[in-house]
């Protein structure tokens, strides 16, 4: 027996400006793995969808007229905690972005991205990985107080390996090479790290981890 074909990744776009909105969906429409669902122009509307729809992935805009996609970003993850958030902004704010990553946003996309930079962003980040360069998230994890808190549940010494290269800005595969481990493997760790340190994303745990004193951040 054949097995079935992956599910198409579930997006949701939310823009309040419609007719960029309206030209993201019809350009992630052409790609037969995304199913893209109507665009939702406030975070009401977002959370309402949760009712009937539940996406694997949501690109947020940072400014809504009813929340900011910070907030709108942390209400996503409570009510469906598997789901990768990328905010689309403008901003280069690093006080911003911090805040987004630690309501669990798995990175940032600017409004101009090309079309095939774009989808391939989607993909990235659907797999697990964070969209941020390594460049740009030294400088804002630099920005973090450092509190000393250790989470209750201990890190092992290779899951603090894998949160190290999380935070240099490596990939999935960049770090099994690194490891020389298979991907899945990494892939575990990885997950282990996020779920002992209660994060949604690796950008999240690695904040959490330079917080609270569980690894240095990396140098810009």
């Amino acid at each position: 027996m054949g097995t079935d074909p992956p599910r198409p990744l579930r997006i949701l776009v939310v823009d309040d400006h419609l007719m960029f909105a309206d030209s993201l969906v019809r350009l992630l429409q052409l790609e037969t793995d995304f199913d893209v669902l109507e665009p939702c122009v406030n975070a009401t509307e977002a959370l309402q969808l949760l009712e009937t729809s539940l996406p694997d992935l949501a690109l947020v805009d940072f400014n809504l007229p009813d929340s900011d996609g910070v907030q709108l970003t942390r209400d996503l993850l409570a009510r469906a905690p598997e789901m990768r958030v990328i905010m689309l902004t403008g901003l280069s704010d690093e006080l911003v972005m911090l805040r987004a990553i630690e309501a669990g946003a798995s990175g940032f996309l600017t409004k101009d991205r090309a079309a095939t930079d774009l989808t391939d962003s989607l993909r990235l980040v659907a797999r697990g990985d964070p969209l941020i360069t390594p460049e740009v998230f030294a400088r804002v994890l630099a920005r973090l107080p450092r509190h000393r808190t250790p989470p209750v549940s201990a890190l092992s010494d290779r899951e603090r390996e894998v949160l190290q290269l999380m935070a240099e800005g490596l990939t999935t595969r960049a770090m099994a090479e690194h490891l020389f481990l298979s991907v899945n493997t990494v892939r575990n760790y990885s997950q282990a790290v996020l779920t002992k340190l209660g994060a949604h994303s690796k950008l999240e745990a690695v904040a959490l981890a330079v917080r609270s004193g569980i690894i240095d951040p990396p140098s810009s």
